[in-house]
């Protein structure tokens, strides 16, 4: 479980991340959360929908790594096999919480695996911050952004009645089968039946070129199926 505190710059001075472990935090993820802003750089190789999250029930959009609970088709041979990385598993171990007065802040997962003996050190010898802990600050306030994007065009997809659930069941060539649930995308042929000053305003929003990667995405829900057959022929073979 996680233990999430505040980054201080004297109590954590010594602290060193690891950077070589961060993407394996990711290793037997599903999916995870993605932001509009990182779309275009998803679409290259996951599918991208939308689920709900489980504690506030609100959708959020995803990118989908796998089929079954805990697997990540992405992460083989102890790497992460994609030309992009999604920024929350490029965050870890720091998170964005919110001070006493409701102000975002950097926080650390100090029970986190990337926290090791060496690697890049956060802050300098006068407590002022290494490039990397600048970098990752930055990374934070990608997603800080992101979350406030993502809510916004979740938002604009239910004025519109476009969410709808997706219905897949998918075979693989080992003949196992499974029901893909609890996943939604877009309803495309009620999008395209928009009427015009819509359509311009989602343009304008810059919302329409989310939503049709969104869309062009989900294409890759087939070469997931085949990082799947692989797994499975490699298994077998094993």
């Amino acid at each position: 479980m996680a233990k999430l505190v505040a980054l201080d710059s004297e109590y954590h001075r010594g602290l060193l991340i690891d950077t070589g472990s961060i993407e394996q935090q990711g290793a037997a993820l599903r999916m995870v959360p993605v932001m509009p802003g990182e779309f275009l750089k998803l679409a290259i190789d996951y599918p991208i929908a939308l689920t709900k999250n489980a504690e506030t029930g609100q959708f959020v959009c995803v990118a989908l790594f796998g089929f079954a609970e805990g697997e990540n088709l992405y992460w083989n041979d102890g790497a992460w096999q994609s030309l992009y990385t999604p920024l929350n598993i490029m965050r870890q171990p720091f998170f964005v919480g919110t001070d006493e007065n409701g102000q975002p802040l950097v926080c650390i997962d100090e029970d986190s695996p990337c926290i090791g003996q060496s690697g890049e050190a956060l802050f300098e010898a006068d407590g002022s911050g290494t490039a990397y802990l600048i970098k990752m600050q930055g990374i934070l306030g990608e997603l800080l952004e992101g979350e406030r994007q993502g809510a916004e065009l979740v938002q604009r997809l239910q004025e519109l009645q476009l969410i709808v659930p997706m219905r897949l069941e998918v075979t693989f060539a080992s003949g196992d089968s499974q029901q893909m649930e609890g996943l939604y995308t877009v309803d495309e042929e009620k999008l395209q039946n928009l009427d015009g000053d819509t359509l311009r305003q989602l343009s304008g929003d810059g919302q329409l070129g989310h939503i049709y990667t969104m869309l062009t995405s989900l294409g890759h829900l087939y070469a997931l199926i085949e990082r799947r057959n692989a797994r499975d022929a490699a298994s077998a073979a094993a």
